[in-house]
C-alpha cells in the first residue's frame, strides 16, 4: 500500500505542484525523482509513480509546466493530453535544474524520504533532464535512467552529454529501435562519448519498439512485454544503487 499526497514547492518562478507517493510503512525510503514526458502529468504517470513507490521508494513527480499552468487547474484538465506539448516550449535544461535543486531541498525536509539515496528517471523530453541532473548534482544523485530520451546530444553548451563525465553513479539508457525523436545516430554518438569516460553506463535497445512504448496510455505504441522488461531493468538499477548495503 502507498500513501499519495499533492503538494507545492515554492521556487523563484512560482509554485511547483508535485505528486508524491511513498510506502505507508514507517521509516524513510530511497528517493526517485520522476520527471514527466512532454504530455505532462496525468493518470498514467501517477500510476507509474505508485508502482515505483510500491517497491519501497519515495517518489516525487513534479509538474514541470508549473510556470505556465498548474496540473490541478481547469485549464490543464481541459487541454487534451496530446496537445499539452505546447507548454514544452518554455522548458529549458537550466530551468529544470533549478527546479531539481528545489526538489532536493524538499526531500531533505521530508521524514519519509531518505535523501542520502536518490535516483532520477526521465522519459522522452525528460531523459535529457535526468542525465543533466545526474551530472549537475553528482554528490546527490546515485543513478539515473533515460527512457527513449531526446536531446541527449546537441550542439548547445548545456547539452546533457557534456555533463555525463562528471557523474560518479550509474546511468541507464533505454532506447526504442524505431525512434525518429532519438535516432540511432544520436545514440551512437552518446555511446562514443561515454566510452571515453569512466562513467558506469549501459545503453540497451528494445527491438521492435517505437518512441513511447513504455506508456500504457499510448495505445498506438505501447509494448507491454518491452515495458515490463524495462520495469525489471529500472527496479534492478534502483536496487543496486539506492538500497543500503548490509554490513559484511
Amino acid at each position: 500500500m502507498c500513501v499519495v499526497t499533492a503538494d507545492t514547492i515554492e521556487t523563484s518562478d512560482g509554485c511547483m505542484d508535485v505528486f508524491v507517493t511513498h510506502p505507508d510503512s514507517g521509516g524513510s525510503h530511497p528517493v526517485v525523482l520522476f520527471y514527466m514526458d512532454s504530455f505532462g502529468v496525468r493518470d498514467a504517470l501517477r500510476d507509474m509513480a505508485r508502482r515505483i513507490a510500491a517497491e519501497g521508494y519515495f517518489v516525487i513527480l513534479p509538474n514541470l509546466y508549473y510556470r505556465e499552468v498548474q496540473a490541478a487547474s481547469a485549464e490543464y484538465a481541459a487541454t487534451p493530453v496530446d496537445s499539452r506539448i505546447h507548454y514544452a516550449r518554455h522548458i529549458s535544461n537550466r530551468g529544470v535544474l533549478e527546479d531539481t535543486s528545489e526538489l532536493l531541498s524538499y526531500v531533505e525536509s521530508e521524514p519519509r524520504a531518505d535523501a542520502s539515496a536518490i535516483g532520477a528517471l526521465g522519459y522522452c523530453m525528460s531523459g535529457a533532464f535526468a542525465l543533466a541532473a545526474a551530472g549537475t548534482y553528482p554528490d546527490r544523485i546515485r543513478c539515473a535512467a533515460s527512457i527513449y530520451g531526446v536531446n541527449l546530444v546537441t550542439d548547445a553548451e548545456d547539452s546533457p552529454h557534456r555533463l555525463a563525465e562528471r557523474f560518479g553513479g550509474e546511468l541507464y539508457f533505454a532506447c526504442a529501435e524505431h525512434d525518429d525523436y532519438a535516432p540511432r545516430a544520436v545514440i551512437d554518438q552518446l555511446q562514443a562519448d561515454l566510452a571515453g569516460t569512466a562513467v558506469n553506463h549501459a545503453i540497451e535497445w528494445y527491438p521492435g519498439t517505437r518512441h513511447g512504448f513504455a506508456f500504457a496510455d499510448r495505445a498506438d505504441v505501447y509494448d507491454r512485454a518491452s515495458a515490463e522488461r524495462l520495469w525489471d531493468r529500472l527496479f534492478a538499477l534502483f536496487e543496486r544503487n539506492l538500497r543500503p548495503r548490509a554490513a559484511s
